[in-house]
């Protein structure tokens, strides 16, 4: 039982200390005066005010409350290391025995898992949720069984009660650590990229290390191994062997007694792009579709375009020399002979041989397309003539030959059946499988024993766009001059645009647009990959994971030619993936996650949280310490022992409430005292 005094005034507080004020003034007045019946009269008036005020007793019931204690068992990836789960088991022993001992104590056990993604261990989240699940005034106080490697110490924490840290680990613990310091995600083919490397080594490294082995390999080849020195910064030149991801993995073999290896790798994934496409564009004369590929071309700024247009018509027999038909001399050896090497593309726009170009020229572009150019034909009439550049040394490279008929007809365009599946024609067609709501062309070159893959036809399905691989290079051949009526809206015009622009990037071998490919996309865990073939059905696809496993998944057919999977990789690092005879590598999630970029155990990363809340910072390794009382405010750690705030909670089982001075005792006793004042002053 518990009594309290309280208050039920009859007059709002500030009357009654008016009221009060003006009775101690004039009791003073009259004692002052030693007029005769003051005391009596002052205490009449105090209890007139006494009983305007109204107290009350108040009666509690109450039953006492236990206190609570939260203890936090680190479970994340790094304390599963060296030691640390058995000195984890034998503290849980240790302070279940001693909180089970203590009176009037709850005990809330808390297992801390890896965060989400790559979020490291979550101390403080874990702690503010607990809180906010339990009354602020039972709490006793907070004890973490961790590493001391928490990664949210920005978050805030209110705590009423100390916090402590019993850390696991053992001094003589050491770890050697790769540090990718400065990678890019985007990085020019051919030129060197820098990359900013560290091997380091910390904690109790039992020799005198000076160099490290380190293993570089680029999308899971071979790797090539240097030595490197510790603890410095070491800048590495790369160069990118191809465009789009190239995923570049370092690593450093496992020394012996480090605590783990599982930060001695890093990938790093960069994205290859071109820095400028050199395009040699020769036309044979002017026409609506040369201006067409140069709108293309100089709308790209990452194109350097070379533009040469021969005018001299074959039947202007003027005698004039044809080293002299230009305002400058057209440099056709400098360009075909000796810089052919640095163009990316070679276009023909209805180019036909005029004796500009002689048969070495000609035969040298062959022999750069089989050494890994690409030569992209615009056809017209002048393909189907006996000045056609089919009949010369570029024949060995052509996909088709001309028929030297030339069909002057409207037909509309069509996407073949192997055209809905190569990624220079997908989806296009607004309309697959019917007759698509494009305008017609009205000239069509025709064109017989086409080699590769035929994508568009046009009329009576004769061959259209024919693309070809010659050994390391690529070929294209458009056999019409007519697709510039699509940019003019001729019939509600076509993709005209887009269809340039893929053809042209899979001329230039854009990752994107190959025809064979396997790639996937990551997002956290989570990987969709997709596989694209030209003929057949994707078969079973084959996943290797970092620790050598192997997955198969099947693969559903979501497009024409193109086939996805979804896959949850339970694990971090370089994944492998095959189907068939192509294969690719993709990186999921860091080589080395948070929770080991520094494994080591510390007490550094939590002090600035528990140096406010007078909590203690102990080593399991020396013992597991004592648990004492201490009062709020005071220091809660000491030589083998930490303490707890005892918080004296209680629950409210019952009220009552009585009046000391009810209203008409109050009255009665003014009453009597106002009349013996009355009477002393009448004998008086």
């Amino acid at each position: 039982m518990t009594q309290t005094l309280l208050f039920d005034p009859l007059l709002p507080w500030p009357v009654l200390w008016a009221l009060a004020g003006l009775a101690l003034i004039t009791i003073a007045l009259a004692a002052w005066r030693r007029l005769p019946g003051w005391g009596l009269r002052g205490l009449a008036v105090l209890c007139l005010l006494a009983t305007l005020m109204g107290p009350l007793a108040q009666n509690e019931t109450r039953a006492p409350l236990s206190d609570i204690v939260l203890v936090v068992v680190d479970e994340t990836a790094s304390q599963k290391l060296s030691t640390r789960p058995v000195q984890t088991a034998q503290a849980r022993v240790d302070l279940e025995q001693q909180l089970a001992t203590r009176a009037n104590t709850e005990t809330r056990w808390i297992t801390l898992k890896d965060d989400v993604g790559d979020g490291g261990t979550a101390l403080m989240q874990a702690v503010s949720h607990a809180l906010a699940d339990e009354p602020q005034g039972r709490v006793a106080g907070v004890i973490a069984l961790s590493d001391g490697q928490v990664h949210d110490t920005d978050q805030q924490l209110t705590l009423p009660a100390p916090m402590h840290l019993l850390m696991t680990g053992q001094a003589q613990d050491w770890d050697r650590r790769l540090i990718v310091r400065n990678a890019p995600a985007f990085a020019i083919i051919g030129e060197p990229v820098t990359l900013t490397l560290r091997l380091e080594d910390s904690g109790a490294t039992p020799e005198d290390f000076r160099q490290a082995p380190l293993d570089i390999s680029i999308d899971g080849a071979a790797p090539q191994r240097f030595n490197l020195p510790l603890g410095v910064d070491f800048d590495l030149p790369l160069t990118l062997p191809h465009g789009g991801r190239n995923v570049i993995r370092f690593s450093t073999p496992e020394a012996a007694g480090e605590i783990t290896d599982r930060n001695n790798s890093a990938l790093v994934q960069i994205n290859g792009v071109r820095d400028r496409l050199r395009v040699l564009l020769v036309s044979g004369e002017p026409h609506p579709g040369g201006r067409t590929w140069r709108n293309l071309l100089k709308s790209d700024s990452s194109v350097d375009l070379v533009h040469f247009t021969i005018l001299r018509p074959p039947e202007k027999q003027d005698g004039v020399p044809v080293d002299e038909l230009s305002l400058i001399a057209f440099p056709t050896r400098e360009l075909f002979l000796e810089k052919i090497e640095d163009f990316d593309l070679i276009i023909f726009d209805r180019y036909k041989r005029r004796g500009i170009l002689p048969a070495i020229y000609l035969d040298n572009v062959a022999n750069y397309v089989e050494k890994g150019g690409a030569v992209l034909v615009a056809a017209g009439p002048d393909f189907a003539s006996a000045s056609s550049i089919y009949r010369s040394p570029l024949s060995r490279v052509l996909p088709a030959m001309p028929t030297a008929r030339v069909m002057e007809q409207a037909y509309r365009p069509k996407i073949t059946d192997l055209g809905e599946r190569h990624p220079v024609t997908l989806g296009l067609d607004p309309t697959p499988g019917d007759l698509p709501s494009w305008g017609s062309w009205l000239r069509q070159i025709e064109v017989t024993a086409p080699e590769g893959h035929v994508l568009m036809s046009g009329v009576n399905d004769r061959p259209l766009l024919v693309l070809n691989r010659v050994a390391e290079g690529r070929v294209a051949l458009l056999a019409s001059d007519h697709a510039w009526l699509w940019s003019r809206g001729y019939q509600g015009g076509g993709p005209q645009l887009e269809l340039l622009r893929r053809l042209a990037h899979w001329m230039m071998k854009e990752p994107e647009l190959e025809e064979e490919m396997l790639w996937a996309e990551v997002s956290g865990q989570n990987m969709q990959i997709f596989r694209r073939r030209m003929e057949g059905a994707a078969g079973k696809l084959t996943i290797t994971a970092p620790d050598g496993s192997e997955a198969e998944v099947p693969l559903q057919e979501r497009a024409p030619g193109l086939w996805e999977a979804q896959y949850l990789g339970d694990q971090q690092g370089l994944y492998r993936l095959r189907e068939g005879d192509v294969s690719t590598v993709v990186g999921l999630g860091p080589a080395a996650p948070r929770e080991f970029q520094d494994p080591l155990a510390t007490d550094t990363v939590l002090a600035p949280v528990i140096a406010p809340l007078r909590g203690g910072l102990m080593s399991i390794e020396d013992g597991v310490p004592r648990l004492r009382d201490v009062k709020p405010g005071r220091p809660a750690a000491g030589r083998g022992w930490i303490g707890l705030t005892p918080r004296a909670a209680y629950e409210t089982l019952s009220v009552s409430q009585s009046q000391l001075l009810p209203a008409w005792l109050g009255l009665l006793l003014v009453a009597g005292l106002a009349l013996a004042a009355w009477l002393r002053e009448a004998r008086r």
